[in-house]
């Protein structure tokens, strides 16, 4: 038996998720950038919503739409806390001091995606979301088996995912260009980490695939 992980997606066995695609870290008025004066954003950030808002976030569109007409279910996932104070999260979140309070607009998916009303939505107070949620239940109970990420950061919450993912038990797929980090070497550098562990195609590749 030849097993291999370079198979196109069965929609009523896949999901797409969103991961941190939120307020917080992909707005200009997110909390996380809070403080900073434009000449600091542009120095620290320039690069990476340069990304975001020259193609990312539009290959993130479309590949939402094609997953919604193709009848594949659609997920999301954004960092927020159980709690206003944070005291649920993650020790790694406390020491580098992430807390979006429960029920903020930081913890909310950026407008440009956001869900429908019947499409889940699960909030993370770790780097992946296998480990602070149960998404792997939710999966399961789908009955998915092929899981297709696109968000942020591509070398730490989606990298985390996919790693996660794949020792759980999914056929994963990466999409390059639909997620994306704070510089063009992280961000290459983390999908030649990972190309073990996922297929990765292109925002291009997966709507001729699909279509």
């Amino acid at each position: 038996m030849n097993l291999t992980r370079n198979l196109p997606l069965v929609a009523d066995q896949s999901a797409l998720l969103f991961i941190d695609v939120q307020n917080f870290c992909a707005h200009r008025q997110g909390a996380e950038f809070e403080g900073l004066s434009d000449e600091q954003f542009d120095q620290k950030y320039g690069y990476f919503f340069g990304q975001l808002n020259d193609g990312v976030i539009k290959n993130m569109q479309q590949i939402q739409t094609a997953c919604r007409q193709a009848k594949i279910e659609v997920m999301y996932t954004t960092i927020e806390s159980l709690t206003k104070d944070g005291r649920d999260r993650s020790l790694d979140y406390k020491i580098t001091g992430f807390n979006v309070p429960k029920g903020s607009w930081d913890g909310q998916t950026i407008d440009q995606l956001q869900p429908d009303e019947d499409e889940i939505t699960l909030h993370k107070s770790s780097s992946s979301v296998f480990v602070s949620t149960h998404i792997d239940y939710i999966l399961r109970n789908l009955g998915v088996k092929q899981l297709v990420l696109v968000g942020i950061l591509t070398d730490q919450c989606v990298e985390s995912a996919v790693r996660d993912a794949c020792d759980l038990g999914y056929l994963v797929t990466l999409i390059t260009d639909a997620c994306t980090t704070y510089t063009a070497d992280r961000h290459t550098n983390s999908l030649n980490t990972i190309k073990g562990y996922c297929r990765q195609l292109t925002t291009a590749e997966l709507l001729a695939e699909l279509n």
